[in-house]
């Protein structure tokens, strides 16, 4: 066997196609959750969709994407993160050639199902596939900088990739984009990740399995379905109590099964509990900031659906440039200081867009304020994924992986169901002035989710020295 410190040029050399494996991956994901949208009158035009059909050509892909996520991120610990994530791509790859033919609704949102199913296999897989391979604290924060930028851009990308597709070619070509990609990305996985371990030889937890995924499922449809019912309806209130009592379920077997799906000692490391905490109220501050100044674009200042992405764009290009920054201060400064430094920005961006109304500019009243909430999420969603991944065994990286995902996927979830409601009321009446003062309203209480993130952040460890690499484990992203 060859010393350690001579496999360090090889681990160094693919060190590049390793992160942009990860950071390819997660931008295919996120971009599927948001480059649909444009797409969706086209797709109800040619498949014939009612209005709730339609709705979940979007929620089921959420939904199994949100749901699936821990049980995705404990896989990739069982069975080998190169596998879990070739798999996922093939599915997610598979199943996009299906919707991009579909000629029956049925078979589009089936289609979508099974996307969201291979999307909750690949985002923790790609976690961990950072995590293992980037064990030094600068590589890592450099590389969850990078992973956390890919992901923001494919959010952005969404409504402009989208657009031009539909345009230009068909809604069809919103889903086939994503094989060939798939393809590529497939090989790059069986390739560069060929010296990654195969998993451990651990029977899968099936009750922890069954009730964790059926939990999150039941409380994510719950709160998916409070846009279209009340809160005390039974479509909502059933299906949310039901979670709850599965989720409850959940936690007393993984207390006593002795190879749980989730292990609760994870929750004993400071930085996994309580960061999980914020990335919860996080997902709520990421919906207030690309959904609802979207909105504020279209339905307040009668932006198309393009024309508004075009004007969002440069606030995702602060979040990659500050997502870069931030990665390469948190070695130096900390995790609690640029997550001090973030809810500052929050406060601020979203206390300005609650001014905006009807007979705002675009610059005054939209770009320079959600340049500010730009960055804020620049410094901290980059700062919190890697805070929560640094301290875990390495056979743990694929489970809080999913568990990190999953916090931001359901704070995002509720996010939009509570902002949605509270913006209701006032934009009843669909005057542009109503929609502005129910879109404000939105930015208060993101605002107030801001200074939430600050308080909460007191709970997290101080700021300790940067470890010494060790030389067979530590990859550099950025040789010198």
């Amino acid at each position: 066997m060859q010393p350690a410190v001579e496999m360090q040029p090889a681990i160094r050399r693919s060190a590049w196609m390793i992160l942009a494996l990860a950071c390819a991956s997660q931008f295919m994901v996120i971009l599927d959750a948001s480059i649909v949208n444009v797409a969706l009158p086209s797709i109800q035009r040619d498949l014939g969709f009612s209005s709730t059909g339609l709705a979940w050509v979007v929620n089921g892909y959420l939904l199994t994407f949100a749901g699936f996520m821990l049980l995705g991120g404990r896989a990739a610990d069982l069975f080998g993160h190169r596998r879990m994530l070739a798999a996922g791509l093939l599915l997610f790859s598979v199943a996009s050639l299906v919707g991009g033919l579909a000629a029956d609704p049925a078979v589009l949102v089936a289609a979508r199902i099974v996307q969201g199913t291979g999307a909750a296999m690949l985002a923790p897989a790609t976690l961990a596939v950072i995590n293992t391979h980037f064990t030094a604290e600068h590589a890592r924060a450099r590389a969850f900088g990078a992973w956390s930028a890919s992901g923001g851009v494919g959010g952005m990308a969404g409504a402009v990739a989208g657009g031009a597709l539909t345009t230009g070619l068909s809604w069809r070509w919103v889903f086939l984009i994503n094989v060939p990609i798939g393809a590529l990305l497939i090989v790059v996985a069986m390739t560069s990740l060929a010296g990654v371990r195969t998993g451990r030889r651990e029977s899968l937890d099936l009750t922890g399995a069954v009730t964790g995924t059926a939990g999150l499922a039941a409380l994510i449809y719950g709160v998916m379905q409070s846009t279209d019912h009340g809160w005390t309806s039974v479509p909502v209130v059933v299906p949310i109590v039901a979670g709850l009592l599965l989720l409850a379920v959940f936690t007393l077997v993984e207390a006593r099964v002795a190879r749980p799906m989730m292990p609760l000692r994870l929750f004993r490391v400071r930085k996994v509990a309580v960061g999980n905490g914020m990335l919860l109220l996080f997902g709520g501050i990421a919906i207030a900031m690309w959904y609802f100044t979207s909105l504020f674009l279209q339905n307040v200042l009668g932006y198309s659906a393009l024309r508004s992405g075009l004007g969002q764009t440069p606030a995702a290009v602060t979040f990659v440039v500050v997502a870069r920054l931030a990665s390469a201060l948190l070695p130096r400064t900390g995790v609690r200081r640029l997550i001090l430094a973030g809810s500052a920005f929050f406060l601020a961006g979203f206390a300005w867009l609650a001014q905006a109304g009807a007979d705002s500019g675009y610059f005054t009243g939209i770009l320079w304020p959600t340049l500010l909430v730009a960055a804020g999420i620049g410094l901290t969603f980059p700062t919190l994924m890697a805070a929560v991944t640094a301290d875990v065994p390495e056979g743990d990286a694929g489970i809080v992986g999913g568990l990190a995902n999953t916090a931001s996927q359901v704070g995002g979830s509720v996010g939009l169901a509570i902002l949605t409601t509270a913006a209701g009321a006032a934009t009843a009446d669909g005057r542009p002035a109503s929609f502005a003062e129910g879109y404000d309203l939105v930015f208060l209480v993101a605002a107030a989710l801001g200074v939430a993130i600050a308080v909460v952040s007191a709970l997290l460890p101080r700021h300790q020295r940067p470890a010494t690499p060790v030389a067979s484990g530590t990859s550099d992203p950025h040789p010198r």
